[in-house]
């Protein structure tokens, strides 16, 4: 019996950790996407982010030096089903942000605030292989047989334009386009290690509503990141990341003007139990540029869910 609670535990954890804060970051570096959850499970988390970037334009803005400094307040839901034998979760994550962008602007020095909403993000995940769709004891005598796994799993996220927008203004909180992004992850565990690979497209609608009456056009980016964690103890584990992100290039009334997206990313997250239903994570992420126009970000955050 105490086995199995403490299998138990460690499946909750891992849910758990699988709540992260949105960020002021183009690259999401969040591990244990695919992991196994009990059925009929619900997440709460709410968490803080603060980033502080350094933003390129194009040099045909004449904007130049441009730092950005953001603080993001964030809740996530996450509830786990089953969905035609297998598992599946739920995630529905918003955001409250509040950032300053100082610069210079035709040589002179200029500063910019915004604070409101960011878009919502809702993602639909289920698994492909593995993973069993159990709750309760089944649950936890299935995780406490299981030393080696491996479960491939498909998701959908998608960015709804929810977010603060002004048509008039270059900068923004939301991004007035849906974002929809099409995932594949294979998750392999063996006793303490888990390793993870994902791959995904982000495609995006036109925002017919640019900067100065303009229409913007994104083409698909794509995405593919890793993750690699370690399990000290139950719900206790340290994890870190890599992604790479390329493509994404923009036309503005049919005409390229702004250069592709092309960006490299690490994190590095802890997860602390505070008790059997709650936890602490806290996480590092860094972006990085590879092209003349884009943004470097470095962001730290922390946040606490609970399960029931």
């Amino acid at each position: 019996m105490k086995k199995r609670i403490v299998c138990g535990f460690a499946g909750m954890m891992l849910l758990l950790g699988s709540v992260s804060v949105p960020v002021a970051s183009a690259m999401d570096l969040e591990p244990r996407q695919w992991g196994h959850m009990p059925l009929g499970t619900n997440v709460i988390g709410a968490g803080y982010a603060y980033t502080s970037a350094d933003i390129y334009f194009d040099p045909v803005m004449k904007v130049e030096d441009v730092k950005m400094k953001m603080n993001t307040a964030a809740l996530k839901y996450v509830h786990s089903f089953g969905l035609l034998g297998k598992s599946a979760r739920v995630d529905i994550a918003q955001g409250y942000m509040d950032g300053k962008w100082t610069g210079l602007l035709n040589g002179s020095p200029a500063s910019v605030t915004r604070s409101g909403w960011s878009d919502t993000i809702v993602r639909v995940a289920t698994n492909l292989y593995g993973a069993p769709p159990l709750a309760g004891k089944e649950f936890a005598a299935y995780r406490q047989k299981t030393a080696s796994e491996t479960i491939v799993g498909t998701g959908l996220a998608v960015r709804l334009p929810t977010g603060e927008y002004m048509p008039d203004k270059l900068i923004n909180l939301g991004q007035n386009q849906y974002v929809v992004r099409p995932q594949l992850g294979v998750m392999h565990t063996h006793k303490k290690w888990t390793t993870e690979l994902t791959g995904e497209v982000a495609i995006s609608s036109v925002n017919d509503e640019f900067y100065n009456n303009s229409t913007l056009k994104q083409d698909p980016l794509y995405i593919i990141h890793a993750h690699l964690a370690h399990t000290f103890r139950p719900g206790l584990w340290l994890g870190g990341s890599v992604g790479y992100d390329y493509g994404g290039r923009s036309s503005v009334d049919g005409v390229t003007k702004i250069s592709r997206v092309q960006d490299i990313g690490w994190a590095l997250s802890l997860m602390i139990p505070l008790n059997r239903h709650a936890g602490i994570k806290t996480s590092y992420l860094g972006t990085r540029t590879q092209e003349s126009t884009g943004f470097d970000s470095d962001t730290v955050s922390t946040g606490v869910a609970v399960a029931w």
